[in-house]
């Protein structure tokens, strides 16, 4: 009997502990009655708790580890599979165990531009608050990646896509822009949103400087070809050459 009720108190104590929001009351009194230990306070009494709870501490740890990580690979099976705001939403819980990672503020980032992407003013009302809201939060997202670690290739990028192309602030985007080349020279994704920038901003010549680059840097055929159509372009809107 006595074996029997050591472990229905375990069990419950464990459910209380990965639970949202435990009474942590509750629990201390719960690990009092399983371990024998209430309010120590002599020497021999703190020993002897710590001793008895030390264990119940590693399993907690141990527990919320195991938790974030499943929550970070469960978001990563949803990005995979397209279904970004249940990555969205698993990315977020993953970051309530580990706040300091700077990858998971790029996928929270991410997974809300596509978000934003994915809302559609259905009444027809001439705005879409829904849609403001996730680009905000990928903004966010991003910017908190970059404080955490400033030199971080993705969130660079990340962020000047989102500038450029889906909140008309190209010029926020070049100093960004200007890192991800200073950090990795042969980036060739970059160097085209850094030449579609620099053309919004009306720096034409500077524009077409970032084109010839990629034609030299890169071996694939398709790629120098859009480079050379690109430049063309932005020629003709700026000296009207065909």
């Amino acid at each position: 009997m006595k074996k029997s009720s050591f472990v229905f108190v375990s069990l419950f104590l464990i459910i209380l502990l990965v639970s949202c929001g435990p009474n942590t009351a509750v629990v201390r009194r719960i690990q009092a009655l399983e371990e024998g230990v209430d309010s120590p306070t002599t020497i021999d009494e703190l020993q002897e708790a710590i001793g008895k709870y030390q264990h119940r501490i590693e399993d907690v740890l141990n527990a919320d580890i195991r938790t974030g990580i499943w929550y970070k690979i469960l978001a990563t099976r949803y990005l995979d599979n397209k279904m970004y705001g249940k990555a969205l939403d698993n990315f977020r819980m993953a970051i309530e165990y580990y706040p300091t990672n700077q990858n998971l503020f790029y996928y929270v980032g991410l997974c809300s531009g596509y978000m934003a992407k994915a809302e559609f003013d259905y009444e027809l009302t001439g705005t879409n608050r829904e849609q403001r809201r996730y680009y905000d939060l990928a903004e966010s997202a991003y910017l908190r990646a970059l404080e955490l670690e400033p030199r971080y290739v993705r969130s660079l990028y990340g962020l000047s896509v989102l500038y450029v192309f889906e909140l008309g602030r190209a010029q926020d985007a070049l100093p960004y822009l200007e890192k991800i080349m200073e950090i990795e020279t042969r980036h060739i994704d970059a160097m085209f949103v850094y030449a579609r920038a620099l053309f919004e901003t009306g720096s034409y010549d500077e524009s077409v400087e970032i084109y010839d680059r990629i034609s030299e840097t890169t071996r694939d055929t398709q790629t120098r070809e859009r480079a050379q159509e690109n430049k063309a372009f932005v020629l003709g809107e700026a000296y009207g050459q065909d």
